[in-house]
């Protein structure tokens, strides 16, 4: 196998670990040591062994489009690059020193930035109100922090304790960033944070879930309370409702009904075997183990997929969505579409290209973008929010490994660490005045 350089560091894994799963995130570990991006690959202890397990991370707000118009990039030094929307996160010249190293994770809300440093303590920037002044909870978050959530206007930290520590908006009938209301549940056991627009989830290692935020969006689950005190492995959210699969595949929803918190329409195909939940803003789409689909939620948003149902049936393995549309790769490669035509529901004009090739699928507000097994990227919807990449299109010819989507542009890591941008300009669709330090070493773009 050869020897590692002593300079070499861990990012490389991770880009690895990357082209598996485009669109999750993960965690490398080597007994109890964690390995983070800029970790040396000289420094791991061959003596116990040379297989590096992947723990997977449950997908998050940070994986997929979101209000935000900004971007923040983690290089493999442990920097932070930004850029978009300035009051939105993309200026973050006030903490510019805390994020010239160190840094292993990035999360965003609409307006702020999150990141969590190596040494697990916390440094946030954006619109104050939005998540961005942390000051409130600072003494909580100088050390400890391993998982950070974010929705709308708020942030949800889970700590090293399985605590869960919240700051931001609290309006909204809670907004998510006030968590009081339910404070002695989150003391201990909490694994995993999903964030709607104004509330928050929370699965703990018994499998039960705690909510709080606002009422109507989910942060009230009482209605369907006895459902969720165990079993529950994994959340998605849409604006204002939730999704939960429970360990024997069975779906459990709350929330705004019209945003897919009413399953009842499809509910005896939810009472087994779905093994995944995508979402877009007021719909679901779950796929099943046998490769098959099922929608509900707003009609006009995409929860009716009645116009693609054939091609629905089987080979379906991996769902994205748009606000109003969803994007769904088969086993062979292909890619169908339905939802709303202004926000990629319709994809027939790049139609001959998604026949085969598509490894990984991101989607911002209204365009989606395709990155094909020889590195290319295809992308179609809105033309100024990406759906139009022309102006980049010999850069994303090939050698495109990851492809991030905020609200209006998509962000690409390519093989060599540099990153290219398309879309709404002011969203930081034009990277220019950042463009010398996006020129290779980045591992992350959120």
């Amino acid at each position: 196998m050869g020897t590692w350089r002593a300079t070499l560091q861990a990012n490389c894994l991770y880009q690895c670990a990357h082209l598996a799963k485009p669109d999750r995130r993960c965690r490398l570990l080597q007994g109890s040591l964690e390995i983070t991006p800029i970790t040396p690959l000289a420094a791991l202890d061959l003596s116990l062994g040379t297989c590096i397990p992947v723990v997977w991370l449950s997908s998050s707000a940070s994986d997929r489009h979101s209000q935000s118009r900004a971007f923040a990039a983690i290089k493999a030094d442990g920097s932070v690059v930004t850029w978009g929307n300035a009051r939105g996160g993309g200026n973050s010249s006030a903490v510019a020193s805390l994020l010239t190293e160190g840094v292993v994770q990035v999360c965003r809300t609409s307006k702020a930035f999150a990141a969590i440093k190596l040494d697990r303590s916390l440094v946030t920037w954006g619109n104050a109100g939005r998540g961005g002044n942390s000051s409130a909870v600072a003494p909580l978050l100088m050390e400890g922090v391993v998982h950070i959530c974010g929705n709308v206007n708020s942030f949800a930290a889970i700590m090293v304790d399985g605590s869960v520590v919240t700051w931001g908006d609290a309006g909204r009938s809670g907004g998510g960033g006030d968590s009081s209301a339910v404070a002695q549940l989150l003391t201990k056991g909490v694994v995993q944070v999903c964030g709607s627009h104004f509330a928050f989830a929370a699965i703990k290692a018994d499998g039960s879930v705690v909510t709080w935020g606002d009422v109507g969006g989910g942060g009230d689950s009482s209605a369907v309370a006895p459902l969720l005190t165990e079993g529950v492995i994994q959340i998605c959210e849409s604006n204002s409702a939730f999704a939960a699969i429970k360990e024997d595949g069975s779906v459990v929803t709350w929330g705004n009904a019209r945003g897919g918190g009413d399953s009842s329409a499809v509910a005896p195909l939810l009472t087994e075997g779905v093994v995944h939940i995508c979402r877009n803003s007021h719909a679901f789409t779950a796929i099943k183990a046998d490769g098959s689909v099922v929608t509900w939620g707003a009609a006009d948003r995409s929860g009716n997929s009645s116009t693609v149902a054939p091609l629905l049936k089987k080979g379906v393995v991996h769902v994205c969505g748009s606000n109003r549309a969803f994007a769904a790769i088969k086993t062979d490669g292909s890619v169908v579409t339905w939802g709303n035509a202004g926000h990629g529901g319709n994809a027939s004009a790049v139609a001959q290209l998604l026949t085969a090739g598509v490894v990984h699928v991101c989607g911002n507000s209204d365009a989606f973008a395709a990155i094909k097994a020889d590195g290319s990227v295809v992308t179609w919807g809105n033309a100024g929010h990406g759906g139009n990449s022309s102006a980049v299109a010999p850069r994303l010819a090939e050698g495109v490994v990851h492809i991030c989507g905020n609200s209006n542009a998509f962000a690409a890591i390519m093989v060599d660490g540099s990153v290219v941008t398309c879309g709404d300009a002011g969203s930081g669709g034009n990277s220019s005045a950042v463009a010398p330090l996006l020129t290779e070493g980045v591992v992350q773009v959120c």
